[in-house]
């Protein structure tokens, strides 16, 4: 099962672009609704009690270089997987609603894209784990640099061509992806008696020497920080997020974020326990600077795409929070927020669509007075702001609070100052929503309720953003083993110091 849903959306992609093509998107959209089929299929049968890789496939793939085909889900995984497979149901539902130019080649990069990030979810080694990382980004070179629009850019600036931001993205994200293959391969020659170890699990058993631990690290922290994006390294994601197709967006900002934030549960904690509590306090400041300077651009911008760009940089800085706090309560926050993200930040860019068509763009200060005559449109809005700045009885709320509380319990002032980020987070999200619902309406724009097709994909993934508010214990019951296991290592060396 666990073979055919990575492979499936690939295949079906393929298929897309051998038949007639009216129907490519129809095929694309089945494939991505077989694709989370069976990733719920997976839920459903995962095991919480059961300890280790569940649906494990383990195969020789490079016997020579000891690389091996090594696939597998835990409770660290298993709802990343999920969140991908939901997130791009609707995202190629909604690009079948609206076809795209050149339809075919655009759904088979949709397609590739998501066999790409789900392999980063499942692979189990550590050499299959940098090829499936790496992969992401070709489908999304394309996606953005041929799909993207011109933006215009600030006032006094020049246009943002969708070319130059897409190879400034990939210059980032390439470096930091070259650096964690070299680390990659450190780790395996260092590791291997003879023939080099890229068993995942045989890396944390028995881990590197402290010294080599000291720089593979960083190697890999900044693939993944990067990836995120975090603070200083995050300058790619303005003019990205600003020429993206907003569909493509929903998906890349939604899921490809959190692929970084869990590279550092699966790979970093466990395999370099040392070099973790060496540099724990220095991630715990990057991730501060992420929470404070995200939720301080997010309420200075006019731009929506860009809220939403700047408040992912403030969420993913909590969830680095979570993680670096190294306590089972931080990593079971940091898995949870890491799915009320991407079910919260797909819709908010998908309404953005909406909105830009009503008003000839995304800037907010041109925007108002469309919730009207569009009560069904503002209500939808309304709910995903509400999570988006964690709003007491939202699964957000609860993902910060076990964040908050892991870190409390372990670096207080840390804490104190994140919680500075839970303010901010209110303002950018209400000015955000008052901008466009409530203000004033401007001359020549219409007010009008959203389209059914577009409404029920929208109200799809706000039932799940509902749901999940009403029993977070879902995720939780599922991730504590699993995120107990990755914090274990490095809590074990802290306590032999």
């Amino acid at each position: 099962m666990i073979q055919v849903m990575l492979w499936l959306p690939f295949a079906a992609g393929l298929l897309a672009c051998l038949v007639p093509r009216r129907f490519a998107p129809w095929v694309a959209v089945l494939g991505a609704f077989l694709t989370l089929d069976l990733a719920i299929r997976l839920v459903v049968d995962f095991d919480p009690d059961l300890p280790g890789l569940q649906h494990a496939v383990d195969e020789s793939w490079i016997p020579d270089l000891g690389v091996r085909y090594q696939l597998g889900v835990d409770g660290l995984s298993v709802f990343l997987v999920l969140l991908t497979t939901v997130l791009w149901f609707a995202a190629t539902a909604w690009s079948a609603v609206r076809t795209p130019e050149r339809a075919k080649t655009y759904f088979l990069m949709l397609g590739l894209a998501e066999t790409a990030t789900l392999g980063a979810f499942l692979a189990q080694d550590l050499l299959l784990f940098v090829l499936f990382f790496d992969l992401m980004l070709i489908p999304f070179y394309f996606l953005f640099g041929s799909w993207g629009p011109e933006h215009p850019g600030r006032e006094g600036e020049e246009t943002i061509r969708p070319s130059a931001a897409t190879i400034k993205m990939i210059i980032y994200t390439l470096v930091g992806s070259l650096l964690m293959l070299a680390g990659a391969i450190a780790t395996g020659v260092i590791a291997g008696d003879g023939t080099p170890q890229f068993s995942i699990a045989e890396l944390a058993a028995d881990p590197l020497g402290e010294g080599s631990q000291r720089w593979i690290f960083w190697f890999f922290a900044a693939a993944f920080l990067v990836k995120m994006p975090a603070f200083l390294v995050h300058g790619w994601m303005p003019d990205a997020y600003r020429i993206a197709p907003l569909p493509v967006l929903a998906v890349f900002s939604g899921v490809l974020s959190k692929v970084g934030a869990y590279g550092f549960l699966r790979i970093v904690l466990p395999v370099f326990p040392d070099a973790t509590i060496e540099f724990q306090e220095v991630l715990l400041c990057i991730a501060l600077a992420s929470i404070l300077y995200g939720s301080v651009m997010a309420f200075t911008q006019t731009s929506g795409r860009l809220v939403a760009g700047y408040s992912s940089v403030a969420q993913l800085g909590f969830i680095t929070l979570g993680i670096f706090a190294l306590r089972p309560d931080g990593a079971d926050g940091a898995v949870l927020q890491m799915v009320n993200h991407g079910l919260v930040v797909a819709p908010l860019l998908l309404i953005l669509v909406i909105l830009a068509e009503r008003t000839g763009g995304d800037d907010i200060t041109r925007m108002g007075g469309l919730a009207m005559r569009a009560p069904v449109l503002a209500a939808l809005f309304l709910i995903v702001t509400m999570a988006l700045l964690a709003i007491p009885g939202s699964a957000n709320f609860v993902g910060e609070f076990f964040i908050l509380n892991g870190v409390f319990q372990e670096k207080t002032a840390f804490a104190i100052v994140a919680s500075i980020g839970v303010v901010l987070a209110a303002f950018y999200a209400l000015r955000l929503y008052q901008r466009a619902m409530h203000n004033r309406k401007p001359e020549g724009i219409e007010s009008r309720e959203i389209g059914w097709r577009e409404g029920a994909i929208v109200s799809g993934l706000v039932a799940c953003i509902v749901a999940l508010a009403l029993y977070p214990q879902l995720i939780l019951d599922r991730t504590d083993e699993s995120a107990t296991a990755a914090v274990e290592a490095a809590r074990t060396e802290v306590a032999q110091r």
